[in-house]
């Protein structure tokens, strides 16, 4: 006999315990030759473990609660007192074991994405467990457009790793001071996801930034586009075109990835590297970064 479903609001019950969650995902896993797919589907989890060893979160490794593997990433729960852990060192870790990784093995590059999240979930070791809105949003952040935009437009031979944690989780555990990840490492983006009806604000955090991603300023709709080379876009414009449009944002740049006026999927990057020094920057709209970029000749500042 199939378990009854509850009905919300007809009586008060207990709520479930707070779960943290932890999930990441393969970028263009769907791009591989499929006789790929099953080995990577296998090494992301063997190299998200073998972090957590280095990062001296053996207990976190053994205890983690209603594990998945997605096919091209893995999602588990755990207690919330470790997220401090997972927030710093655990994310850098990852990074270098993914550097460490595609500077070694022929084969495919393993570039990942992760969010970071916490919420009430069922706990109790029953089918079903894990599921909830806390999970979903996991989910939902980790294909978030801002998180994506970033990944594509860093160089795939430095930065390996892209993570965009909650707000939940940033006020609680950054900004409360409990873990290692300054404040001014994180970006405040509006994560949006593509055809979903999901909005929240959240904050990346690229351990191993590179390119010239973005050097933010303000200046009008039209200046901005002209300066960037594009075409200036219209309110009838974004009409047409639905999605997320920026506006505002403008940067010059001699080489790298230009990001200004209306960015509605992930943008692409082709060009030499740059460098860069990631600072806190509260975005109201874009896939943003904001930080100290050197372009051009020595002293070239911007």
């Amino acid at each position: 006999m199939s378990a009854s479903v509850t009905a919300p609001y007809s009586e008060s019950r207990p709520l479930p315990p707070y779960r943290a969650l932890f999930a990441v995902d393969a970028k263009d896993f769907t791009g591989l030759p499929a006789v790929q797919h099953g080995p990577v589907s296998q090494l992301i989890p063997e190299l998200v473990d073998q972090a957590l060893e280095q990062a001296g979160l053996h207990k976190l490794r053994d205890a983690k609660r209603f594990p998945a593997n997605t096919g091209d990433g893995v999602v588990f729960g755990f207690d919330p007192a470790f997220l401090p852990f997972v927030l710093w060192p655990l994310l850098g870790v990852l990074d270098d074991i993914l550097g460490a990784y595609n500077t070694q093995y022929v084969g495919p590059r393993i570039r990942l994405r992760a969010s970071v999240h916490v919420g009430p979930l069922p706990d109790a070791d029953n089918p079903g467990d894990g599921n909830g809105t806390a999970r979903n949003d996991t989910h939902r952040l980790l294909d978030s457009r801002p998180v994506k935009a970033i990944l594509a437009a860093a160089s795939e031979q430095v930065t390996h790793l892209a993570a965009v944690i909650s707000q939940r989780v940033y006020e609680d555990v950054v900004l409360g001071g409990y873990t290692g990840l300054h404040p001014d490492r994180c970006v405040e983006v509006p994560a949006t996801v593509e055809g979903k009806d999901f909005s929240q604000r959240a904050w990346l955090y690229v351990p191993s930034p590179s390119g010239n991603l973005v050097q933010a300023g303000v200046l009008p709709l039209e200046e901005s586009a002209a300066q960037a080379g594009g075409p200036v876009e219209s309110d009838r414009d974004a009409a047409t075109h639905p999605g997320t449009h920026y506006s505002g944002n403008t940067q010059h740049v001699r080489e790298g990835a230009a990001v200004t006026g209306s960015v509605g999927r992930d943008i692409t990057y082709n060009g030499g590297s740059t460098s860069y020094r990631g600072t806190n920057q509260h975005w109201g709209g874009g896939d943003n970064v904001a930080g100290d970029k050197r372009v051009g000749e020595a002293g070239d500042h911007r």
